[in-house]
């Protein structure tokens, strides 16, 4: 982390950041001193409940509104997070599940479709454009991604998301590989991959009762609060983690 005169200005964009676990982050990176660009797609009133949240705590951030599958958006979103102060992160938090449940060959070649570009292509873009501006390469000063991906790699989600679980497996070895590419370059690129986690995602996909149901399953007994990803998170971002990079840390409660 930065000295806390220079905190202010280090700016974070946190995809997707309107609720869940990218709300957790914009709030708990807030709280950090980072400055915040509160990315979302079509939530807009709550990512400005979450910017709402954090001026109410004396921190700085706004709300912005890009579509991480377009690319055009993509660089319009860094734009407006660079004019906030020094951009030194972005983590790659969007990522949707289509709200469609069962197998694979059940599922919508549209929804496919959609799950693909926000959850790989989006990531992928959003990485291209983080490390055009931070590469010393390219005379940027350096910094992180940090990548969301999912537990769901694991076992990869039979009989209900087994199109989410492989672009989650995408987003892990984009990790590695990417991480590799520019270590040289002062970007450290990691990975958080949460299991179960108390958001609306489950009920969204009209499964609202999943969470009691996989929560005997997780040797802890209980599925993750938001916060503790973006505890995670934090760290990843944070001068003690100065020398993790390409990781893929699970905060899963031991499943």
């Amino acid at each position: 982390m930065l000295a806390a005169e220079e905190a202010a200005a280090s700016v974070v964009i946190v995809t997707g950041a309107s609720r869940g676990i990218g709300a957790a982050i914009a709030l708990g990176a807030a709280a950090a001193g980072y400055a915040v660009a509160v990315n979302y797609a079509a939530d807009a009133s709550g990512a400005r409940d979450v910017v709402a949240r954090i001026h109410a705590m004396g921190g700085q951030a706004e709300a912005i509104q890009a579509d991480v599958s377009r690319p055009a958006q993509v660089v319009a979103l860094f734009e407006a997070a660079a004019a906030m102060g020094r951009l030194i992160a972005v983590v790659n938090n969007a990522g949707i599940t289509g709200n469609h449940i069962g197998r694979l060959s059940d599922v919508p070649t549209t929804t496919v479709q959609r799950v693909v570009d926000v959850n790989v292509a989006g990531v992928l873009f959003v990485s291209q454009e983080a490390v055009r501006r931070l590469s010393t390469g390219n005379g940027g000063a350096g910094g992180s991604i940090i990548n969301i991906s999912s537990t769901a790699t694991k076992a990869g989600s039979p009989g209900t998301w087994v199109h989410y679980a492989a672009t989650k497996g995408a987003v892990d070895v984009l990790t590695t590989g990417l991480a590799a590419e520019v270590a040289g370059e002062g970007i450290r690129v990691n990975c958080v991959a949460p299991g179960s986690t108390n958001t609306g995602l489950h009920a969204a996909a009209g499964m609202p009762d999943r969470i009691e149901r996989l929560s005997p399953t997780i040797p802890m007994g209980r599925a993750a609060e938001p916060e503790e990803v973006a505890a995670a998170v934090l760290w990843l971002l944070s001068d003690e983690a100065a020398y993790i990079t390409g990781a893929v840390l699970p905060v899963s409660g031991g499943r």
